[in-house]
């Protein structure tokens, strides 16, 4: 089963604010079948706790521990939002990563995800595309598909 699917990625999203974005990314993983509601309020508290900025324009807002039983399996979201929701400390996340991932699976998934994240003319590409396919391409691989 592929960690994202074109159901779960959702273009030229607006969000108010960035526990908007979280919940829009939190749908798409709930209306998918990854996950079941609760998993959004657990997004949400993490947040509360720690930031899932990483920076470059990205945010992996994912679940706490205490959530992992309404995880139905892993997968991602991709809320893309092209003026940028305010993060934190002035920064703008554009691509809002929605992260579901049972087990250690999230390991992978995360390694994943920024070593594309690093290379800055691919982030800027995603955060810029109209083309779904490139998001599914780049960020729904495995780690052993990538190696």
């Amino acid at each position: 089963m592929a960690i994202l699917s074109v159901d779960r990625i959702r273009l030229g999203a607006t969000a108010v604010d960035k526990a908007d974005a979280i919940r829009q990314a939190g749908d798409l993983l709930v209306n998918s079948g990854c996950v079941q509601a609760g998993y959004v309020q657990g997004m949400l508290a993490r947040e509360q706790t720690m930031s899932t900025y990483l920076g470059n324009g990205v945010s992996i807002p994912h679940g706490q521990f205490d959530n992992r039983a309404d995880i139905l399996q892993t997968g991602i979201s991709v809320l893309q939002v092209p003026a940028g929701v305010e993060w934190e400390d002035g920064e703008k996340a554009y691509l809002v990563i929605g992260i579901a991932a049972s087990s250690d699976e999230h390991i992978g998934v995360l390694a994943n995800l920024a070593e594309v994240i690093e290379d800055e003319d691919m982030t800027q590409a995603l955060i810029q595309t109209a083309d779904p396919e490139l998001i599914l391409t780049q960020l729904g691989a495995t780690r052993a598909e990538v190696d």
